[in-house]
């Protein structure tokens, strides 16, 4: 039997029954096109979150409250601006450029009956610094507006064009902030939305002021996180010994039982790819379940054509075709049914995706899923395998009739 003739049986066979091998494949396409599009909007929202992160500079370093989960500690102490000054100590910490202590919260502001909610950071002239985030208009904060807890406030530019429907020329205006005056006195540059969330939306003011007005804490001097930028990105590593070392001392912390945590640039990404990883995964697995039930159709679809061509199977095996024959015309089927399934689920699921980037565009979402080659080939092999799975027991069912019985079948 030349390689070709399966094949062409097989499809003057499908063709014979369009509607029912036409549903049979919709299972396998739906299958495909949702794996498809799953491990490609899992893959884009990685890619988003370490973009994210990594825009964000590659020497910088993060210090939080809060030691290991699994380490019990009895009397944890919060971050001061005391721990960022001792930071800052170039004896102590050589590897540090700059410190930036900074205290968060979310606030409304207001603007002549327009309101937004937005994120308040109060920040230290260092910020800027640290961030590598400058002013496209006006100043940043200063140690003057520091020390005289000064009402003037750094916009970014989706509060600039919420509240004043742009993005220049705001210099000097006065909004409300918690119901209270502020000057505007410099607009951030476009940072982006990230999946972090908007990092245009926001309010920067005086360190000094938001911890005496908007954003008060226990203590006039805690910090919600000191943000630390090293020397280079060689020294990063050095530089988050350097502060641990510091802060062990300041809070006097036993062995094994820190009360901070210091997180660099490669800590957030590993996080970040094991969590996209596991829900990559997750939306795979969902959707490779409709795939099993598309492989479940052929097989049904695979018995019901065994039984109405019982007669037709014992006809040819009356008239010399091998066991062989019968298994591989079967099988032939089954494959052809779930390849083409595949083909057409490869196109439907890009497609998919490609809603997905609209919409997520439209919405002003970052978000973009990305289609691989290993997400191709996965779908396309899996629905190969389903199709000779689930078709091999009706292609044994069909190729083990014996003739005689096969032809007095009615």
């Amino acid at each position: 039997m030349k390689f070709w003739q399966p094949i062409l049986e097989a499809m003057e066979s499908l063709a014979a029954n369009k509607l029912r091998s036409s549903l049979t494949i919709l299972g396998i396409v739906i299958g495909v096109a949702a794996v498809i599009a799953m491990l490609a909007i899992g893959a884009g929202a990685e890619a988003e979150i370490t973009g994210s992160i990594e825009g964000i500079g590659t020497n910088l370093l993060f210090v939080f409250t809060g030691g290991d989960d699994n380490v019990e500690i009895s009397n944890p102490q919060p971050l001061t601006l005391a721990d960022a000054e001792a930071i800052d100590d170039p004896f102590s910490a050589p590897s540090v450029f700059s410190v930036a202590p900074v205290i968060q919260g979310n606030g409304e502001v207001s603007l002549s009956g327009v309101t937004a909610n937005t994120q308040l950071t109060g920040v230290t002239p260092d910020y800027s610094i640290v961030r590598n985030w400058t002013v496209t208009e006006g100043e940043f904060i200063n140690q003057g507006h520091m020390l005289g807890r000064s009402s003037v406030v750094v916009l970014g530019v989706e509060v600039a064009e919420t509240l004043f429907g742009r993005k220049a020329g705001v210099i000097g205006e006065t909004i409300r902030i918690e119901g209270q005056p502020f000057r505007v006195i410099g607009v951030m540059e476009e940072k982006g939305g990230g999946s972090f969330g908007s990092e245009d939306n926001v309010a920067i003011v005086p360190m000094t002021t938001a911890q005496s007005r908007l954003l008060k804490r226990a203590s006039s001097d805690r910090v919600d996180m000191i943000m630390v930028s090293a020397t280079s990105a060689e020294s990063v590593l050095s530089a988050q010994e350097e502060i641990s070392q510091i802060l062990r001392s300041r809070h006097r912390t036993e062995i094994a039982a820190d009360d901070f945590t210091v997180m660099n640039q490669q800590d957030f990404l590993e996080t970040a790819s094991a969590i996209t990883g596991v829900l990559t995964i997750f939306l795979g697995g969902i959707a490779g379940i409709s795939l099993l039930v598309g492989g479940i159709g052929i097989m049904n679809i695979m018995l019901v054509s065994v039984i109405e061509r019982t007669r037709e199977i014992g006809l040819r095996k009356a008239m010399g075709a091998r066991k062989r024959d019968i298994l591989i015309q079967f099988l032939t089927e089954s494959s052809l049914l779930s390849l083409v399934g595949g083909l057409i689920g490869i196109a439907l699921g890009w497609g998919i995706g490609e809603v997905v980037r609209l919409i997520a565009e439209a919405s002003d979402t970052a978000l973009n899923p990305q289609i691989g080659l290993d997400a191709v080939l996965l779908a396309t092999l899996f629905s190969a395998a389903v199709g000779l799975f689930f078709g091999l027991y009706p292609a044994n069912r069909a190729a083990s009739l014996e003739p005689v019985e096969a032809l007095r079948y009615e």
